[in-house]
C-alpha cells in the first residue's frame, strides 16, 4: 500500500510552509476565513506562495465567501487548490474551478452518514474532505470522528481525511480509511497559527511508515470494522 500524501493546514508563516516542503508535503493550506485563529494574513500568503509554487500545492481554504474574493484571492496567490469548507453548493463549486482554474476540495463536517452521503452531489470537483463537525468551527477543532463513516463515501473522487489527526493515530486513521491523503493542522501546533516542526516531523513520519508495511485488519476510531480500501488515485497536476 502506498502512503498517503500529506497537506499540512492551518499554515500561517513562511517558515512552517518551507518546512512542510522540506518533509516532502503534497499541499499546504493558507485559511482565508476571517474569524479563524489561523488565519493567514495577505502578505505572508504571498510570500509564501512565492517560495513554494512549483515545489507543493497551494491550497487556499474558504468558508462561505463570495465569488469574487476566491477568485481575486487565487490570482493574486497562485492557488492550485482551493478548499471549500462551508455550505456551499454544487454550482459554486463550479464557478470557483471556472474561475480560478484551480481544483477544488469540498468539505464535509461529519456527524453521521447522511453527511458523508452528501457529497454525492459533489461528483464534479476534484477531491472530497471529511472533516469532525463542532457547532460554530468549520475546522480546526482538533476532534475525530468515526472512521467508520468513510464507509460511505462512493470513492469516485479522491478522499481527504481530516479532524483530529496527530502522530500518534494517524497509522489508525489511514488503516481504518485507506485515504488518498491526510490533512493536519492542530495536531501539529505549538498554538493557532504557529507549527511545532518536530510534530511536523513526527507526522509526516508516522505516515510515511504505513507504506513500508501492510496495514493492519482496519479499525475505526472506536475499534470498529472500517471502510475497504479505496481505489488508487493519481496526484493532481502541479501548476505550470
Amino acid at each position: 500500500m502506498d502512503a498517503p500524501k500529506v497537506k499540512f493546514c492551518g499554515i500561517a508563516r513562511l517558515d512552517d510552509a518551507e518546512h512542510a516542503a522540506e518533509l516532502g508535503a503534497w499541499a499546504v493550506g493558507m485559511i482565508f476565513w476571517p474569524r479563524s485563529p489561523r488565519r493567514c494574513e495577505m502578505d505572508e500568503a504571498a510570500a509564501i506562495s512565492a517560495a513554494l509554487k512549483r515545489r507543493t500545492e497551494l491550497a487556499g481554504v474558504f468558508v462561505d465567501a463570495h465569488l469574487d474574493e476566491v477568485a481575486a484571492t487565487a490570482d493574486a496567490l497562485e492557488l492550485t487548490l482551493i478548499q471549500l469548507h462551508g455550505d456551499e453548493g454544487p454550482a459554486y463549486c463550479a464557478e470557483v474551478a471556472r474561475r480560478t482554474g484551480a481544483k477544488v476540495i469540498k468539505a464535509a463536517r461529519v456527524r453521521g452518514r447522511a453527511d458523508v452521503r452528501a457529497l454525492h452531489a459533489f461528483a464534479a470537483v476534484d477531491f472530497h474532505l471529511l472533516d469532525a463537525y463542532a457547532p460554530g468551527r468549520p475546522g480546526g477543532t482538533g476532534e475525530t470522528f468515526a472512521w467508520e463513516l468513510a464507509s460511505e463515501h462512493p470513492r469516485d473522487r479522491p478522499l481527504i481525511l481530516s479532524g483530529g489527526l496527530v502522530p500518534g493515530n494517524v497509522r489508525d486513521a489511514i488503516a481504518a480509511v485507506r485515504p488518498f491523503a491526510v490533512d493536519v493542522a492542530s495536531g501539529v501546533e505549538c498554538e493557532p497559527g504557529v507549527k511545532d516542526h518536530a510534530l511536523m516531523a513526527a507526522f509526516a513520519q508516522a505516515v510515511r511508515a504505513t507504506a513500508a508495511s501492510p496495514a493492519a485488519p482496519p479499525s475505526s476510531a472506536d475499534g470498529s470494522p472500517g471502510a475497504a480500501p479505496a481505489p488508487s488515485a493519481p496526484a493532481p497536476e502541479r501548476a505550470a
